[in-house]
């Protein structure tokens, strides 16, 4: 049977853990409009590799430009996603270091730390393919 001490100690790990969980569930929402903008890039790049029309150069530009977003896409789904693994081993790290009575707190600022470097990063490459995106724009029209 557990002690009150030890069910207090788990209480407060859980709490510390609630915060970067929300965090996760955020990065997630994220990582689900990014890859929805993947997809979107891709079903484009499809349509216009299958079409025939007489206008090869205007295609081969577009196909361009959504290859360079694709890019973009990619870096920010990789870093966003590196973020959420940052996350992940905060949680457990929390965990673990309560369970084995280690303090993991310069761990887990380390590792909080890059988890926001990296999803920063990741939203830096989306707004570049946003900006990419729009920018084709006005391209298109003319």
């Amino acid at each position: 049977m557990q002690s009150a001490a030890d069910v207090t100690t788990v209480a407060h790990v859980i709490q510390l853990a609630v915060a970067p969980v929300f965090l996760l569930t955020g990065v997630g929402a994220i990582l689900a409009v990014i890859t929805n903008r993947l997809a979107r890039i891709v079903d484009r790049s499809r349509v216009l590799s299958n079409s025939s029309d007489q206008k090869q150069s205007a295609q081969k530009e577009e196909m361009a430009m959504l290859a360079r977003r694709a890019r973009w896409v990619h870096w920010a789904v990789s870093l966003c996603t590196m973020s959420a693994l940052f996350i992940c081993i905060v949680i457990a790290a929390l965990f673990v270091g309560s369970e084995i009575g280690m303090d993991p707190s310069r761990a887990v600022s380390l590792l909080f730390i890059s988890a926001m470097l990296t999803l920063i990063s990741g939203l830096l490459c989306f707004l570049r393919e946003i900006s990419l995106a729009t920018g084709s724009i006005g391209i298109r029209k003319k």
